[in-house]
Protein backbone atom coordinates (compact mmCIF):
# COMPACT_ATOMS: atom_id res chain seq x y z
CA UNK A 1 0.00 0.00 0.00
CA UNK A 2 1.15 2.76 -0.95
CA UNK A 3 1.80 5.86 1.47
CA UNK A 4 0.49 9.91 1.73
CA UNK A 5 2.20 12.94 1.69
CA UNK A 6 1.04 16.03 2.60
CA UNK A 7 2.20 19.61 0.77
CA UNK A 8 2.16 23.04 3.15
CA UNK A 9 3.32 26.27 1.74
CA UNK A 10 4.88 28.46 4.84
CA UNK A 11 2.79 31.27 6.78
CA UNK A 12 3.28 34.97 5.95
CA UNK A 13 6.63 35.87 6.30
CA UNK A 14 8.06 39.30 7.75
CA UNK A 15 9.16 40.42 3.98
CA UNK A 16 5.37 38.72 2.89
CA UNK A 17 3.87 41.70 4.51
CA UNK A 18 6.40 44.34 3.08
CA UNK A 19 5.26 43.13 -0.78
CA UNK A 20 9.37 42.51 -0.57
CA UNK A 21 10.56 39.84 -3.27
CA UNK A 22 12.25 37.11 -1.25
CA UNK A 23 13.39 33.95 -2.98
CA UNK A 24 16.87 32.68 -0.72
CA UNK A 25 16.39 35.88 1.76
CA UNK A 26 15.65 34.51 5.29
CA UNK A 27 13.29 36.34 7.10
CA UNK A 28 11.07 34.65 9.76
CA UNK A 29 7.07 34.78 9.89
CA UNK A 30 5.17 37.40 11.09
CA UNK A 31 2.17 36.64 13.92
CA UNK A 32 -0.25 36.18 10.78
CA UNK A 33 1.97 33.19 9.79
CA UNK A 34 2.48 31.57 12.92
CA UNK A 35 -1.55 31.69 12.95
CA UNK A 36 -1.50 30.23 9.57
CA UNK A 37 0.67 27.12 10.25
CA UNK A 38 -1.04 26.41 13.34
CA UNK A 39 -4.38 26.37 11.64
CA UNK A 40 -3.01 24.24 9.08
CA UNK A 41 -1.81 22.34 12.49
CA UNK A 42 -5.26 22.09 13.56
CA UNK A 43 -6.40 20.95 10.11
CA UNK A 44 -4.45 18.02 10.17
CA UNK A 45 -5.15 16.90 14.02
CA UNK A 46 -8.66 16.96 13.05
CA UNK A 47 -7.63 15.02 9.86
CA UNK A 48 -5.90 12.95 12.03
CA UNK A 49 -2.72 11.56 10.44
CA UNK A 50 0.10 10.66 12.24
CA UNK A 51 4.22 10.95 10.35
CA UNK A 52 7.15 8.93 9.56
CA UNK A 53 9.52 11.89 8.47
CA UNK A 54 9.12 15.42 7.77
CA UNK A 55 10.89 17.62 4.21
CA UNK A 56 11.47 21.50 4.70
CA UNK A 57 13.55 24.08 3.04
CA UNK A 58 16.79 25.26 5.10
CA UNK A 59 15.06 28.92 5.05
CA UNK A 60 13.38 29.81 8.36
CA UNK A 61 9.99 30.56 7.54
CA UNK A 62 9.59 26.94 5.89
CA UNK A 63 11.33 25.29 9.37
CA UNK A 64 9.75 27.05 11.79
CA UNK A 65 6.16 26.21 9.91
CA UNK A 66 6.49 22.91 10.11
CA UNK A 67 7.81 22.50 13.22
CA UNK A 68 4.85 24.33 14.77
CA UNK A 69 2.91 22.03 12.55
CA UNK A 70 4.63 19.22 14.12
CA UNK A 71 4.19 20.61 17.84
CA UNK A 72 0.65 20.91 17.22
CA UNK A 73 -0.06 17.30 16.37
CA UNK A 74 1.90 16.23 18.99
CA UNK A 75 4.98 15.16 17.17
CA UNK A 76 7.38 17.75 18.33
CA UNK A 77 10.59 15.40 17.90
CA UNK A 78 10.07 14.04 14.47
CA UNK A 79 12.61 13.29 12.11
CA UNK A 80 13.28 16.02 9.86
CA UNK A 81 15.10 16.45 6.71
CA UNK A 82 16.18 19.96 5.58
CA UNK A 83 17.40 20.60 2.16
CA UNK A 84 18.04 23.68 0.14
CA UNK A 85 16.68 21.47 -2.92
CA UNK A 86 13.05 22.31 -1.81
CA UNK A 87 13.83 26.02 -1.30
CA UNK A 88 12.14 29.36 -2.76
CA UNK A 89 12.98 29.76 -6.34
CA UNK A 90 15.91 32.71 -6.19
CA UNK A 91 14.53 35.84 -7.61
CA UNK A 92 18.46 36.61 -8.45
CA UNK A 93 18.42 40.72 -8.22
CA UNK A 94 14.69 41.17 -7.56
CA UNK A 95 15.54 39.52 -3.83
CA UNK A 96 14.63 42.35 -0.96
CA UNK A 97 13.07 44.80 -3.66
CA UNK A 98 9.70 46.01 -3.31
CA UNK A 99 7.35 44.61 -6.26
CA UNK A 100 6.12 47.70 -6.60
CA UNK A 101 8.98 49.59 -6.67
CA UNK A 102 10.42 46.74 -9.08
CA UNK A 103 7.19 47.82 -11.19
CA UNK A 104 8.11 51.41 -11.26
CA UNK A 105 11.72 50.67 -12.93
CA UNK A 106 10.96 47.84 -15.24
CA UNK A 107 7.14 47.89 -15.85
CA UNK A 108 4.51 46.13 -14.69
CA UNK A 109 4.80 43.41 -18.20
CA UNK A 110 8.26 43.13 -17.27
CA UNK A 111 7.66 42.14 -13.76
CA UNK A 112 4.72 39.96 -14.20
CA UNK A 113 6.82 38.09 -16.90
CA UNK A 114 9.82 37.59 -14.18
CA UNK A 115 7.24 36.83 -11.32
CA UNK A 116 4.83 34.26 -13.28
CA UNK A 117 6.15 33.22 -16.76
CA UNK A 118 7.63 29.25 -16.68
CA UNK A 119 11.06 30.09 -17.97
CA UNK A 120 12.23 33.13 -18.17
CA UNK A 121 14.21 34.27 -14.82
CA UNK A 122 14.28 37.32 -13.40
CA UNK A 123 17.74 39.26 -13.91
CA UNK A 124 20.86 38.19 -11.75
CA UNK A 125 23.30 35.58 -12.13
CA UNK A 126 21.37 33.20 -9.57
CA UNK A 127 17.94 34.16 -10.94
CA UNK A 128 15.93 31.37 -11.23
CA UNK A 129 12.84 30.75 -13.19
CA UNK A 130 9.83 27.94 -12.06
CA UNK A 131 11.45 25.36 -14.60
CA UNK A 132 14.77 26.28 -12.85
CA UNK A 133 13.67 25.59 -9.26
CA UNK A 134 11.92 22.51 -10.67
CA UNK A 135 14.85 21.30 -12.04
CA UNK A 136 16.14 20.99 -8.62
CA UNK A 137 12.94 20.12 -6.73
CA UNK A 138 12.11 17.58 -9.02
CA UNK A 139 15.24 14.49 -8.66
CA UNK A 140 14.89 15.55 -5.11
CA UNK A 141 11.32 14.34 -5.23
CA UNK A 142 12.19 11.15 -7.33
CA UNK A 143 15.21 10.29 -5.18
CA UNK A 144 14.46 11.16 -1.82
CA UNK A 145 10.43 11.74 -1.14
CA UNK A 146 8.68 9.56 -3.83
CA UNK A 147 10.51 6.52 -2.55
CA UNK A 148 9.35 6.26 0.82
CA UNK A 149 5.86 7.38 -0.24
CA UNK A 150 5.78 4.33 -2.19
CA UNK A 151 6.97 2.14 0.52
CA UNK A 152 3.72 3.42 2.63
CA UNK A 153 5.37 6.01 4.88
CA UNK A 154 3.08 9.40 5.74
CA UNK A 155 5.29 12.54 5.23
CA UNK A 156 5.16 16.10 5.76
CA UNK A 157 6.89 18.36 3.33
CA UNK A 158 6.59 22.13 4.75
CA UNK A 159 8.45 24.77 2.18
CA UNK A 160 7.47 27.65 -0.60
CA UNK A 161 4.63 28.94 -3.23
CA UNK A 162 7.39 27.94 -6.00
CA UNK A 163 8.96 24.56 -5.22
CA UNK A 164 5.32 23.46 -4.03
CA UNK A 165 4.30 24.74 -7.56
CA UNK A 166 7.32 22.65 -9.26
CA UNK A 167 5.77 19.01 -7.16
CA UNK A 168 2.11 19.74 -7.68
CA UNK A 169 3.11 20.71 -11.45
CA UNK A 170 4.01 16.90 -11.37
CA UNK A 171 1.37 15.18 -9.29
CA UNK A 172 -1.53 16.89 -10.84
CA UNK A 173 -0.43 16.91 -14.20
CA UNK A 174 -0.42 20.55 -15.03
CA UNK A 175 1.26 21.87 -18.40
CA UNK A 176 3.54 24.95 -18.34
CA UNK A 177 0.51 27.22 -18.92
CA UNK A 178 -1.83 25.78 -16.17
CA UNK A 179 1.15 25.97 -13.43
CA UNK A 180 1.52 29.64 -14.34
CA UNK A 181 -1.64 30.44 -12.73
CA UNK A 182 -1.70 28.22 -10.08
CA UNK A 183 -1.93 29.68 -6.38
CA UNK A 184 -1.23 28.46 -3.05
CA UNK A 185 -2.65 29.32 -0.22
CA UNK A 186 0.41 29.78 2.82
CA UNK A 187 -0.95 27.01 6.10
CA UNK A 188 -3.41 24.92 3.73
CA UNK A 189 -2.61 21.06 3.84
CA UNK A 190 -3.01 19.25 0.48
CA UNK A 191 -3.13 15.83 1.05
CA UNK A 192 -2.00 13.13 -1.73
CA UNK A 193 -2.32 9.50 -1.69
CA UNK A 194 -0.34 7.75 -4.41
CA UNK A 195 -0.46 4.88 -6.40
CA UNK A 196 1.91 2.03 -6.51
CA UNK A 197 3.03 3.57 -10.33
CA UNK A 198 3.20 6.61 -8.34
CA UNK A 199 0.24 8.49 -10.06
CA UNK A 200 -2.33 9.99 -7.39
CA UNK A 201 -5.37 8.18 -6.27
CA UNK A 202 -6.18 11.11 -4.31
CA UNK A 203 -6.09 14.62 -3.13
CA UNK A 204 -7.38 16.70 -0.40
CA UNK A 205 -7.35 20.13 0.45
CA UNK A 206 -7.70 20.88 4.11
CA UNK A 207 -8.52 24.04 4.50
CA UNK A 208 -9.49 27.25 2.23
CA UNK A 209 -7.73 28.08 -1.22
CA UNK A 210 -9.29 31.31 -1.49
CA UNK A 211 -6.86 33.17 0.06
CA UNK A 212 -4.21 32.15 -2.03
CA UNK A 213 -1.80 33.99 -4.11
Amino acid sequence: MSGTMVLVRHGQSEWNKLNLFTGWRDPDLTEQGIREAETGAQALRDYGIKFDIAFTSVLVRAERTCQIILDGIGQSDLETIHDQALNERNYGDLAGLNKDDARAKWGEDQVHIWRRSYDVPPPGDEGESLKDTGARVWPYYMTEILPRVLAGQKLLIAAHGNSLRSLVMVLDRLDTDAVTKLNLATGVPMVYKLNADSTVASKEVLGDMSGAH
